[in-house]
């Protein structure tokens, strides 16, 4: 009987384990199918296409709702002198739905020359610029159609030194809370390049989004104590509202000397006035250089554009902290300032994008007369419509596009060199 116990275990764990190999040998040798469908996900697969079912919301670019390409419309509204150089703006706000009207802030300089650069910043003066955003103020302008603006003119002008800000204001964001207008931005006290772009956060306040705005004394977002990553720097911020509190995104650069890093960071407050409090796990994006984010589904994505090893990709925070990328695309617009209906209702149903305001940085084509212009984007990064046309995955540029961007003297010196 004993041996006939055994012999029957004996031949039970054959059996499983003739079972568990054939598994085995069944997964390795069954190619991966043609049509995909969701049981192909559950699947023995490599890492390249695991990520393609596990991080993004679509297989295909087509499917992801977070995947866009972008397309760019030239204003109508602004003039810039004739693009010597001499009339600036840059860096809008997002785009905020008032009044029957679109409206938008965004940095303005217009001065008597043309920046003559950060290397040069010693001899800036009160009417010389060093760089494209010193010797500035912030403006606004409306629109019906987002096509065409007018300009109304100075919302938040330079204080009066030493406030902060005395020297420049710029790159302002938008904040709506309770009936009220809170405009935050960069504020210097010196010129851009004396010791590279350092300044914190100020923020004006009014009723009405055409002002008159009342400025709050001192910084409300204060620059990191010696030694941290943003002790120099908070850029870029901007607000949106989400669970009943005020999140502040920003950037700062920080590993000098040395390959500079760009990251962004996130402060939060109960109210507009703060006092703010940056978050333990700062920074929070390990890429980009402007800050622009939107509210998605229950968390919030993020345009991650210039810099840093995840450079052209949007990413997505469902607990708006943590983020990972979402979908990889080209030609983003630089400065994105985006219309965000749901930005300030604390939803928890975020609809997305479809359009904003971008800055182009290089409008005249010559260092000699440097400034920046505004233009519109539009994209499908909303769950709301299906734009195909905006879902493609490449773009075919003539080959001039190309060859305009040529080996520099040094690299041609370089590769004759190794020639020999």
């Amino acid at each position: 009987m004993r041996k006939y116990v055994k012999h029957v275990l004996f031949t039970s764990f054959l059996l499983v384990v003739i079972s568990v190999c054939g598994q085995k040998k069944n997964t390795a040798t069954v190619a991966f199918p043609y049509t995909v469908s969701e049981e192909t996900g559950k699947r023995e697969m490599s890492e390249a296409m695991k990520r393609s079912f596990e991080n993004y919301e679509g297989i295909h670019p087509a499917e992801n709702e977070l995947y866009s390409q972008f397309k760019y419309t030239q204003l109508k509204g602004f003039n810039y002198n004739g693009h010597n150089g001499t009339i600036s703006r840059r860096d809008p706000s997002k785009i905020i739905y008032e009044n029957g009207k679109y409206y938008v802030w965004y940095t303005y300089r217009n001065t008597i020359v043309p920046p003559i650069g950060s290397k040069r910043a010693d001899e800036s003066t009160e009417t010389i610029p060093s760089t494209d955003w010193d010797l500035c103020e912030i403006w606004y302008a409306t629109s019906e159609d987002g096509f065409t603006w007018e300009e109304k003119g100075v919302a938040i002008p330079r204080p009066p030194k030493p406030e902060v800000g005395w020297r420049s204001v710029s790159t302002t964001d938008i904040l709506k809370w309770k009936g009220k207008y809170y405009l935050y931005y960069q504020g210097f006290m010196e010129a851009s390049g004396k010791s590279g772009d350092h300044c914190p956060v100020a923020m004006s306040y009014s009723d009405s989004p055409n002002g008159p705005w009342t400025a709050v004394k001192g910084a409300v977002i204060e620059n990191g104590a010696e030694g941290e990553w943003d002790q120099y720097a908070i850029h870029d911020p901007y607000p949106l509202i989400h669970d009943g509190k005020v999140y502040i995104y920003y950037k700062s650069a920080f590993n000098r000397p040395g390959n500079v890093w760009v990251a962004g960071g996130l402060a939060i407050a109960d109210n507009p006035m703060g006092p703010f409090k940056k978050h333990p796990l700062n920074p929070v994006l390990n890429s980009g250089h402007e800050v622009a984010l939107f509210p998605f589904k229950e968390g919030v994505a993020a345009f991650v554009i210039k810099d840093g090893n995840e450079h052209s990709t949007i990413q997505y925070a469902k607990d708006w902290v943590n983020f990972k990328i979402a979908a990889v695309s080209e030609l983003f617009p630089y400065a994105p300032g985006p219309y965000v209906p749901d930005a300030f209702t604390d939803t928890k149903d975020g609809r997305g994008i479809t359009w904003g305001l971008s800055h182009f940085i290089n409008a005249s084509g010559s260092s000699k007369t440097a400034h920046s212009i505004l233009a519109r984007f539009d994209c499908d990064l909303s769950r709301d419509i299906n734009d195909k046309e905006m879902k493609h995955t490449r773009n075919n540029f003539r080959p001039e596009i190309y060859f305009s961007k040529g080996l520099s003297r040094k690299q041609k010196e370089r590769i004759l060199k190794n020639n020999k």
